[in-house]
């Protein structure tokens, strides 16, 4: 090491002066900023920040707001201590999903309620979970008749429910709670969109009917999970399973955690969760519909594997094309399309000065259809995941359950019910869209498609 390579420390102030300020991105307008924008073309908004750099300044409102545009800073933002969970997303989420929940709590609350809800997410407790999965799975197929009109998004979130429900909460198949915990979701996350992009608080509060039908179904979702609770407690039952869990589980002072808590913790299991799944079933059945070639291919895989039986939850390690139709799926239409995070400390990203206090946004869909990230960005190509392809996507351009301490415990819960899901469905049926079907993406906090209407056909 030589003399000249040795440079004094910099100081806080120095580095702190050295620090740029995001560029401002174009096309606010007055009192709004940029959220028209956000409520006419999320998507394509999103998309086309990255033009503008690698952190940008957008106004939400009267509100500045940080957007991250690059695969490397959303991991370096999702990995960080200066971050937490926090901001326009989650703040419009509250009413959902409260404020004593892992899904929003941070520090050591978080992490004692990650403690609590892991065991069932493990690796070696998945399997236990399978003969539901089975079961759910080949219903589909045969409660579905051939030549007639599937309703897409009630047939998805009528699985994503009773798999939750049943593998989770032990609780009764819940067809009812399923329809119920559709129509509710898809207008509480579409008004809590609105929420977040638009933030004009009292205004949200006067009896108009977007409002009052957003209250309905805010507390139909509520009283849901109050019914599960309440009949668990009544049954005398302590299953080994999720809400037993709950039930006994103790704080940090070794009492037992609060009534709202528990509430809160049934709230993200059932309906955060059973909203990204059921929209990426859905988005697999379009994809099922639009590219038949691939479905051959799954349903030669399948047959192939299981030599003619019924497929297993056993199998889905085997099914690698399977999987990779899975995860091209969510690459292209991620059901959580965007996320938020808030600067707990004076602080910076990619060399931009990020204010404590500061909003940050981000979005899995523009990072994972990036030109810079994806040849061929916009194509359907399961492919792209197999080893000696996937190896070239950048770090941190493809984080479909995110990373670091806040990574969706379910990840492996989850990607075995659709790869499941998807070989039992296309090995049986091929689908048509009928007409009156819209699979055009329908923004709210998730994507799912508008109208999705399909027809089997027996292979």
């Amino acid at each position: 090491m030589t003399v000249e390579s040795v440079k004094p420390p910099t100081s806080a102030a120095a580095q702190a002066s050295q620090l740029r300020e995001p560029p401002l991105a174009g096309g606010a307008v007055p009192l709004l900023g940029h959220g028209l924008k956000l409520v006419r073309d999320p998507l394509a908004f999103m998309s086309r920040l990255r033009e503008h750099g690698d952190v940008v300044r957008l106004k939400l409102g009267p509100k500045t707001v940080y957007a991250v545009t690059t695969p490397a800073l959303t991991g370096a933002l999702a990995l960080s201590p200066d971050f937490k969970i926090d901001g326009p997303l989650w703040e419009s989420l509250e009413g959902l999903l409260g404020k004593e929940g892992v899904a929003t709590a941070n520090g050591p609350r978080h992490r004692r309620q990650r403690r609590t809800i892991q065991p069932a997410f493990r690796l070696d407790a998945i399997p236990a979970y399978g003969p539901i999965m089975e079961e759910e799975a080949h219903g589909l197929t045969t409660r579905w008749r051939p030549g007639e009109t599937i309703d897409c998004t009630s047939e998805s979130f009528r699985v994503a429910v009773r798999i939750a429900a049943r593998c989770l909460l032990r609780g009764e198949y819940m067809d009812e709670r399923a329809e119920r915990l559709c129509n509710a979701l898809a207008v509480v996350f579409q008004g809590m969109y609105r929420r977040m992009v638009v933030p004009l608080g009292p205004l949200y509060r006067l009896p108009l009917p977007a409002n009052r039908e957003f209250n309905r179904a805010l507390a139909d979702l509520h009283l849901l999970v109050d019914e599960i609770i309440a009949e668990r407690r009544a049954s005398g039952q302590k299953p080994d399973d999720l809400l037993t869990a709950l039930l006994e589980a103790k704080d940090e002072n070794g009492d037992p955690i609060g009534e709202q808590e528990i509430h809160d913790q049934v709230v993200a299991i059932l309906t955060p969760g059973s909203e990204t799944v059921a929209s990426t079933i859905m988005w697999l059945l379009q994809v099922l519909a639009a590219h038949p070639e691939h479905a051959d291919r799954v349903r030669e895989e399948v047959e192939s594997v299981t030599d003619g039986r019924p497929v297993a939850f056993e199998d889905v390690r085997k099914l690698r094309h399977t999987n990779n139709v899975v995860v091209e799926a969510m690459r292209l239409r991620p059901a959580v399309w965007i996320l938020t995070r808030r600067a707990v400390t004076d602080t910076s990203l990619g060399g931009y000065r990020i204010p404590a206090g500061a909003d940050i946004v981000y979005s899995p869909y523009a990072i994972q259809r990036d030109p810079h990230s994806y040849p061929d960005h916009l194509e359907f190509d399961p492919d792209r995941w197999l080893p000696e392809r996937a190896k070239d996507v950048p770090k941190y351009a493809m984080s479909p359950f995110s990373v670091g301490n806040r990574k969706c415990p379910s990840d492996h819960f989850s990607m075995a019910q659709l790869s499941l899901i998807t070989a039992a469905i296309a090995t049986k049926y091929r689908f048509e869209q009928v007409a009156g079907s819209d699979d055009a993406t329908r923004v709210g906090i998730t994507l799912r498609p508008q109208r999705l209407l399909l027809k089997p056909v027996p292979r």
